[in-house]
């Protein structure tokens, strides 16, 4: 089974300064219709039904949902989707958090999780995998990648901070372009996979916040959010 996966930018949609313009992030107080709009491109751009994009009420927890594309509002309460229906994308917005696209494709299985630093702490990306495996999934098939976010040299956060990531993410603490403590949770997300034996692991290197044509939360406050989407092809 062919498994596709999409990240956005920033460029070519409807929304207005300072959500400029291919937001798709309806709960950042950007105009409805013009979310709505890029919705509906991002579905037709990519040749997909735009009842079969999955969307969830991200929280920053660690809970995985399974979906199969029946679903008419964003799964409650969520961090993580998985499913193995061909035509359902799952997505994951992100503005400086880590989005990761999972996917097996001997057991059609794909997953998108939103991996922010308190989710990546608790173990959403955990949580996922052990969705994944109820539907026949396994680690050493999967395919992993990490996608754009804060860099570890512009995640400025307090020591007592990075030391408690870095107790349940291991490999995430680091110094940042200052010298002062700072955390890379696409590190600690890498190692996290590796640990649980995932195959093959991606990472996009770009930075959120250095990248003007990415969203960031750190660099500017509001802003709109970027997709990562993954899919089964049919």
């Amino acid at each position: 089974m062919r498994i596709r996966r999409v990240i956005t930018t920033r460029a070519g949609g409807e929304s207005k300064p300072p959500f400029d313009s291919f937001n798709l992030g309806a709960h950042v107080g950007d105009d409805p219709a013009a979310v709505a709009a890029n919705r509906t491109r991002l579905a037709g751009e990519l040749g997909l039904r735009q009842d079969r994009l999955a969307w969830m009420e991200q929280v920053h927890g660690r809970t995985a949902t399974i979906v199969d594309g029946t679903e008419r509002e964003p799964a409650e309460a969520t961090d993580a989707l998985v499913t193995a229906r061909p035509g359902v994308a799952v997505v994951a917005l992100v503005a400086d958090c880590v989005p990761v696209l999972l996917g097996d494709p001997e057991a059609a299985v794909v997953a998108a999780v939103h991996a922010g630093r308190v989710g990546a702490r608790v173990g959403v990306v955990p949580s996922a995998l052990e969705a994944m495996r109820s539907l026949g999934a396994e680690p050493h098939r999967i395919e992993a990648l990490l996608g754009p976010s804060v860099c570890g040299e512009c995640y400025e956060v307090p020591a007592d901070m990075a030391d408690d990531v870095e107790r349940h993410l291991p490999g995430s603490r680091c110094r940042s372009r200052k010298g002062t403590p700072a955390l890379d949770l696409r590190a600690g997300l890498w190692r996290q996979l590796a640990d649980h034996g995932v195959g093959r692991i991606g990472v996009d290197p770009r930075c959120t916040v250095e990248d003007p044509s990415l969203f960031s939360h750190r660099r500017e406050q509001p802003t709109g959010r970027l997709a990562a989407l993954t899919w089964l092809e049919e």
